[in-house]
């Protein structure tokens, strides 16, 4: 995958691939975060910007007939791959046009930008035949059709699971569940799920219960609101101050709680790695039932809040979350200036858990 962009931030011209280790480096204020952060944004959002009522619209109705007449319905996938340029060019524009939103900045700075993702054509016509599916949908106490394709095959084949009398679901949402399995064929194993660690995670450590950004914002709209302001008005205003890879990594520092309930494949199949990052940090995270968080010391009998942890600790914080109850096999983690309050002999341990990620097959 080559990611291409043009006059975003200070960045006049840009091109990179991203591989399985992508390392972007330059001097300060060179635009790495802007390239990054982009990145990012288009990962988590791709979907928003798939022109969702026009892919819909591309599911032939005839095929719906087929599935309520039928109980069956096959599609050919290798005329959508066909469309997937198409279709990629058509998400970046709308992508592109949305960046002040992205980085909570002034529409005009991103008026000259240029945001572009290029796949290659045979890679994109291999991703149907190596996807398999075979899910199902239907309302809370009913399932009501199903999905499947075979690896190797190019069709898609959709299975009514109950009397078409019964079908409560309206076929804009049927069309719309194809649309999404098909976007997931072609698209899914080029777009990762991606999780970032921010330049502002020492931050995130240490305010993480103060920084709710919708409460906070609530609570200033409302002490600024005169009598006759419509409290729906600020229910349903739309806010962002910073960035959304910035809010998405603080969010997640201050759900912890949430995300202990969970173990990634790391925890469950490679331990070793997570007491070679334990050792890196020199101690292990905690979150009380309470939701406090603190730090215990390698061999001290201690725990410390995260205002009293060293720099490094507050650092490496959301990473070590991240790897011990979010991460699967296919993941690209992000890290902005991974060697940040770091020791050299610690970065040089960070970089060899990095490649050993990378080997487990975590980009």
């Amino acid at each position: 995958m080559k990611i291409t962009v043009k006059n975003l931030g200070v960045l006049r011209q840009a091109e990179f691939d991203l591989g399985d280790l992508t390392i972007i480096c330059g001097g300060n204020n060179s635009g790495k975060t802007y390239a990054t952060y982009a990145l990012y944004s288009f990962l988590k959002t791709w979907r928003n910007y798939r022109g969702r009522m026009r892919q819909e619209q591309q599911i032939p109705k005839r095929s719906i007939e087929e599935l309520m007449n039928d109980g069956v319905a096959v599609i050919d996938l290798t005329e959508y791959v066909r469309k997937a340029e198409t279709a990629l060019d058509d998400m970046c524009n709308r992508y592109t046009d949305r960046l002040s939103n992205v980085f909570a900045a002034p529409r005009e700075r991103f008026r000259d930008t240029r945001f572009r993702v290029s796949l290659d054509r045979d890679a994109l016509s291999e991703s149907v035949k190596s996807k398999s599916i075979d899910e199902s949908y239907g309302t809370r106490n009913r399932e009501t059709f199903s999905i499947y394709t075979a690896k190797g095959s190019t069709e898609l084949r959709i299975f009514l699971l109950v009397d078409k009398q019964g079908i409560k679901i309206p076929d804009f949402a049927i069309r719309s569940r194809i649309a999404e399995a098909i976007d997931d064929i072609i698209f899914g194993q080029f777009f990762p799920d991606t999780f970032i660690s921010s330049a502002e995670r020492t931050g995130a450590a240490i305010f993480r219960k103060e920084l709710n950004f919708a409460h906070n914002r609530l609570l200033k709209e409302i002490s600024q609101a005169d009598d006759n302001m419509d409290p729906r008005e600020l229910l349903y205003k739309s806010y962002q101050d910073y960035a959304l890879p910035v809010e998405n990594n603080v969010d997640f520092v201050r759900r912890l709680g949430n995300t202990t309930k969970d173990s990634s494949f790391l925890a469950n199949d490679h331990p070793e790695v997570l007491m070679w990052f334990d050792d890196v940090v020199g101690g292990a995270y905690r979150v009380t039932r309470n939701d406090e968080l603190y730090f215990v010391p390698k061999n001290k009998q201690v725990r410390l809040d995260m205002d009293e942890s060293s720099s490094s600790v507050r650092s490496l914080l959301d990473v070590g979350f991240y790897l011990r109850h979010v991460a699967k096999v296919g993941d690209l983690l992000i890290v902005d200036e991974p060697e940040l309050n770091l020791h050299p002999e610690n970065q040089r341990r960070v970089a060899r858990l990095f490649a050993r990620l990378v080997n487990l097959g975590v980009k």
